[in-house]
């Protein structure tokens, strides 16, 4: 498992598993969010799936599937939200980690300097200087 911290509190990877739970427990995170669609996975990788594994080892799991192209404020929202509401630290996961990063670095724009958000993103291997525009707009709002 290919878990890279982002911050303190939130941390990103690609797929995870249901074997791959107690490591993410033993880890100390509280909250999983799936940021992957299920028409990505298999069967015995859908949320739902990961869902009650994630709660029977009992962490919080998060359904959040993003789509580049789909990506929208509601699921912005609904990540910061989660991170916020999480009483430990979260890991999110995608196909790579790279969707997860992208939605929480929209989530902290006007919360986190944009430069601290594309260094955090940077150090844990996920460039996303391409953003800059869209989170120093969203700074200002």
């Amino acid at each position: 498992m290919d878990i890279r911290k982002i911050t303190d509190s939130y941390a990103v990877s690609p797929q995870i598993a249901p074997e791959d739970l107690p490591d993410i427990v033993a880890a100390g995170f509280r909250t999983v969010i799936c940021n992957r669609p299920d028409d990505e996975v298999p069967m015995e990788l859908q949320a739902e799936t990961l869902r009650i594994a994630t709660e029977a080892a009992g962490l919080t799991f998060i359904d959040n599937p993003v789509t580049h192209a789909g990506l929208n404020p509601a699921m912005v929202e609904l990540q910061k939200q989660a991170l916020d509401d999480s009483d430990g630290p979260v890991l999110a996961y995608c196909a790579s980690g790279n969707r997860s990063s992208i939605v929480w670095s929209l989530g902290q724009a006007g919360t986190l300097p944009v430069d601290e958000i594309i260094e955090a993103t940077s150090r844990a291997g996920y460039d996303l200087s391409r953003l800059r525009p869209m989170l120093e707009a969203a700074d200002r709002s």
